[in-house]
């Protein structure tokens, strides 16, 4: 064999076998180990790094993560309450397509979630990630009765029958989680005990449901939660990749901090919590760099909402601290501070460093993006109104068939965001801050609607509604056809799970 014939059969050996690992590198990022940590009524203005100027809450733990990785400053909610927002988020659908039009489900309430509808669990089991969920699910599940009777959806009871030994259906294990350490919904609704997998930790008092159960303790929740998910983290042997939702109950009511955190902030105990919750958000992120993960682990850090008023605003403000930053409004209302949230995103494989997206996402474009990544081949009726953003998180520009996107308030009150422009079906917050509806309703010549130039003014204080009709009508005539085709991306028309006609586009004072 001569020299040249030798030298052609190693190169042809060395691309092969280059040609192998660049395979087996693309095989693992397609599969990377996913961490979404989602927190409660975290405000946009509330990470110290995202409101360098008017935030005085130190967050090192999530500031860490945004310079290690991308900061998304343009992110929505679908809604700007928990239940609704959790649902579009793991479904990649927006949760007025479903029977809640307005406010959420409570402790005791059913499944939102229908069984035939995809969600991240389901994407990623489907792609072979061991899935676990630990924290509040807030989506509605059925509990098993002592006499086969139904409960009644309701956030207080006066007694129950709920019989705590036996196996919970359609929560968080039906729908997509291998595992589950959590509770049925917030931490202030009922019931107070611990779900693992599909049984109840320990029981409830049935004559006096608002009860705790024994040994738990509200206060140690947080906690909890943290130090389980870096267990869990920490037990991974590498055999599957591995998908952690982390839905946590801070810094939502009520607000607990530790005695180890009280008195941290020197502003109140919202900023304390607020601190509390940066911590066990750095507990997790330090159980997948400890275990050697970083490099190809993809951890995603967002809330579910806007700040909630009982954070005392004026407390924070007075101490120099804006919980939406330069942003109007907060938990519940339809200006941005209702549901533009935190979004960093860490994925050292994939995401340069100290880079910023300032393109706008959704929510529920989360489900189309791990689809994206893992090669899973969305059908006609999932993520109906999901987009991926993987291109984002590789410096490009996201390619999207979606028009804009449609935000939602506690009340039911739409908006819908298309490029620079913002229509709101609202005569003022839509949600809990003043001039609400009712405010509103007493001046005879408020426009019917709002309409705001983001770019030029993204504290939303000048309304151009009656100025530009046009816009208006363009807005609300996309609105209108992403309602009615069941969809707002490509595809298909696919069917809302209550007739159009129930989806109420005004609410309140329609006469103007």
């Amino acid at each position: 064999m001569s020299n040249l014939t030798i030298k052609k059969l190693a190169s042809t050996l060395l691309l092969g076998c280059l040609g192998i690992l660049s395979s087996f590198a693309e095989d693992e990022l397609r599969h990377p180990n996913i961490v979404l940590i989602y927190a409660d009524d975290m405000g946009y203005g509330d990470v110290q790094i995202l409101n360098p100027e008017r935030s005085k809450i130190p967050t090192p733990h999530m500031d860490a993560l945004a310079r290690d990785g991308m900061i998304f400053t343009d992110a929505h909610t679908s809604s700007s309450v928990c239940t609704p927002s959790r649902y579009g988020l793991l479904t990649g659908r927006y949760n007025w397509r479903t029977k809640l039009q307005y406010l959420v489900t409570w402790g005791y309430s059913p499944p939102l979630i229908a069984d035939d509808t995809l969600t991240l669990g389901k994407l990623l089991q489907q792609q072979g990630y061991n899935t676990a969920m630990i924290g509040k699910w807030h989506l509605g599940m059925n509990m098993p009765t002592t006499d086969g009777k139904p409960l009644r959806d309701s956030r207080s009871m006066k007694t129950t029958n709920i019989d705590w030994d036996a196996e919970i259906k359609d929560g968080p294990t039906d729908r997509g989680f291998d595992y589950l350490f959590g509770i049925s919904a917030s931490l202030d609704m009922a019931p107070y005990t611990y779900i693992e997998n599909d049984h109840f930790v320990a029981p409830v008092d049935n004559s006096k449901p608002s009860a705790p159960a024994e040994g738990f303790k509200k206060i140690e929740v947080l906690g909890e939660f943290a130090s389980r998910s870096a267990k869990f983290i920490k037990e991974q042997k590498g055999e599957k990749p591995f998908f952690l939702y982390v839905p946590l109950t801070s810094p939502h009511t009520p607000i607990l901090p530790t005695p180890e955190w009280t008195g941290k902030s020197g502003i109140n105990k919202y900023a304390d919590f607020q601190m509390q919750t940066d911590d066990a958000i750095g507990q997790i992120i330090r159980a997948v760099d400890e275990a050697g993960l970083a490099e190809n682990t993809l951890i995603i850090v967002s809330s579910d909402n806007g700040c909630s008023k009982a954070a005392n605003f004026k407390q924070l403000e007075d101490a120099g601290h804006y919980a939406s930053a330069q942003f109007r409004g907060s938990k519940a209302d339809l200006w941005e501070g209702g549901h533009r949230v935190p979004f960093i995103v860490r994925w050292p494989a994939m995401v340069k460093a100290g880079s910023i997206s300032d393109q706008t996402i959704c929510l529920t474009d989360v489900l189309a993006t791990f689809a994206d990544i893992t090669k899973f081949d969305l059908q006609a009726d999932q993520g109906v109104d999901s987009v991926s953003f993987l291109p984002a998180l590789k410096g490009n520009e996201i390619v999207s068939t979606r028009k804009g996107i449609v935000n939602h308030s506690i009340s039911g009150h739409f908006a819908y965001r298309q490029g620079k422009w913002k229509l709101l079906l609202a005569e003022g917050s839509g949600g809990w801050t003043a001039p609400t509806e009712k405010n509103m309703a007493q001046i005879e010549d408020a426009p019917r609607g709002q309409l705001y130039d983001l770019e030029a003014d993204p504290g939303e204080q000048n309304n151009l509604y009656q100025t530009n009709p046009e816009v208006v009508e363009q807005l609300m005539a996309q609105l209108k056809e992403d309602i009615a085709n069941g969809r707002s991306t490509a595809g298909s028309k696919q069917e809302n799970d209550i007739p159009v006609d129930q989806i109420e586009l005004w609410k309140g004072n329609v006469t103007r």
